[in-house]
């Protein structure tokens, strides 16, 4: 009898204990941090499996108008006459520059939809562009009727002289300032390579940039300070003629008087519209074997290089690489 109730008193410590550890586990098991609290982190700015801070969706950057939100990291760019650099920079524009009577820049064989800016600037709404960005050719007022369409990035015209800064402004406002880096170190190489082999092939020979104007069938000579040429002479070592060496007009038109003075060992010649099968090009072309230019070395010695016009009247990057390989195929070979 007494055994029966050991056993009974026995029994019973054993379940209580049971339930007790039971019971223990059960309440280490819940989580103590509800699900509330880790949200409210991510919305301060958190990232929910590091605790790092997020970049902000949009950045403040100055142009020639005043600072402008922007998105950090835009994806749908529209580059008004700009996109020469982000071709350079990978970046597919969404809209190309056209002009009714100058055409676009066929140098870059875009595939992408036309906007044609003697139109209306609605037609950009179309192509929901995050970002507009701007060179010179757009005043304050104009800056104004892009900025209803998107953000709208003015390019500093402090910079707009040189074509590695304004890459580099352009680079900043896409953010992507390393890659701007990489393209001008390429870039730079290449000038100075092909320079030395311009330097060994035509010296100190002397070159003439020359525009067939068919419209009212003038000539113009490109002067060394030329946004579109200039950069054959300051980067690429070539020997202005002295008319243009002197020149502080971006470009003359030449008379029929001055033409024997040109004393060109090279001439590099471009229509102002069209191409070269044109026949109003042609025919302009024909005037360079007139008497007047019989006695001119260049003309003489068949060194009269007839070039594309579309990057030969551009100064952006990708159009001075071209203009680099051209006199290469032309005065090197």
């Amino acid at each position: 009898m007494f055994k029966k109730r050991c056993n009974v008193i026995t029994l019973t410590l054993a379940i209580v204990v049971m339930m007790s550890l039971t019971a223990c586990n059960t309440s280490n098991s819940v989580n103590p941090e509800p699900v509330e609290q880790i949200n409210t982190e991510n919305a301060q700015g958190q990232d929910g499996a590091s605790g790092k801070q997020t970049k902000p969706e949009t950045r403040v950057v100055s142009g020639e108008f005043g600072d402008v939100t922007i998105p950090t990291h835009p994806q749908r760019v529209a580059g008004i006459y700009v996109e020469d650099y982000l071709k350079a920079l990978d970046v597919t524009p969404v809209v190309q520059w056209y002009h009714p009577s100058w055409g676009k820049q066929d140098y870059l064989q875009l595939d992408v939809p036309q906007f044609d800016i003697t139109g209306s600037i609605e037609a950009l709404l179309e192509q929901s562009p995050d970002l507009i960005i701007l060179d010179g050719g757009a005043n304050q007022a104009q800056y104004e009727q892009y900025s209803k369409v998107a953000p709208t990035y003015r390019i500093k015209e402090e910079v707009l002289e040189d074509s590695t800064e304004i890459l580099k402004s352009i680079a900043d406002a896409l953010g992507i300032p390393e890659k701007a880096e990489k393209v001008l170190k390429d870039y730079r190489q290449k000038v100075e390579e092909s320079k030395a082999k311009l330097q060994k092939t035509v010296g100190k020979e002397k070159v003439a940039v020359i525009r067939l104007n068919v419209a009212d069938k003038s000539m113009a000579l490109f002067g060394v300070k030329n946004r579109y040429t200039g950069v054959i002479y300051k980067e690429f070592g070539l020997e202005p003629v002295p008319m243009a060496a002197n020149m502080t007009d971006y470009h003359v038109i030449v008379s029929e008087e001055v033409i024997p003075q040109l004393e060109a060992d090279h001439i590099i010649v471009f229509p102002a519209n069209g191409t070269w099968d044109d026949a109003g090009n042609q025919e302009a072309y024909n005037k360079l074997n007139g008497p007047l230019w019989k006695n001119i070395p260049a003309i003489k010695n068949g060194k009269v290089y007839k070039m594309d016009r579309t990057h030969w009247q551009s100064g952006a990057i990708t159009a001075n690489s071209m203009k680099l390989d051209d006199l290469l195929r032309y005065m090197v070979k």
